[in-house]
């Protein structure tokens, strides 16, 4: 009996660990500035003919920048953006690109909506994603 409090206690210490860690934002420089310039490239090979070179949308793909973009996104986290692009571009072949393709593409976004860049580059992992929060005003 005493081994089960053991394992409820570490878990709690685990989520409580984790909610400490939510308070990271996108206003905390969570990509680099060399992996939004590789995203960048990436971008406009893969996703400008779609989302437009200034990423203000088209026809049939929504802006990525602006005020209708952080609206939506808006309190989610970069996580959840990341498994949107990860799981439903590019259109024409889903999941064709890499995690890190991904994941430089979020970066190129986050620096064209003006968020800070920062030292470290945006990780590739979902989970570890998931504890950045979007928010579109400081």
């Amino acid at each position: 009996m005493k081994r089960l409090g053991v394992t409820k206690t570490f878990a709690v210490a685990m989520v409580l660990g984790l909610a400490a860690q939510t308070t990271r934002s996108v206003w905390d420089g969570v990509y680099s500035e060399a992996q939004s310039k590789r995203g960048g490239a990436l971008y406009a090979k893969e996703c400008a003919s779609c989302h437009g070179t200034e990423l203000t949308g088209g026809e049939s793909a929504p802006a990525l920048v602006g005020d209708g973009f952080l609206s939506n996104w808006n309190g989610t986290t970069v996580g959840d953006l990341f498994e949107r692009i990860r799981k439903s571009m590019p259109q024409d072949e889903p999941g064709r690109l890499s995690r890190q393709q991904d994941a430089d593409i979020l970066a190129f976004m986050l620096s064209a909506n003006r968020f800070p860049v920062g030292k470290a580059e945006l990780e590739r992992e979902t989970e570890v994603l998931k504890l950045i929060k979007i928010e579109a005003s400081k």
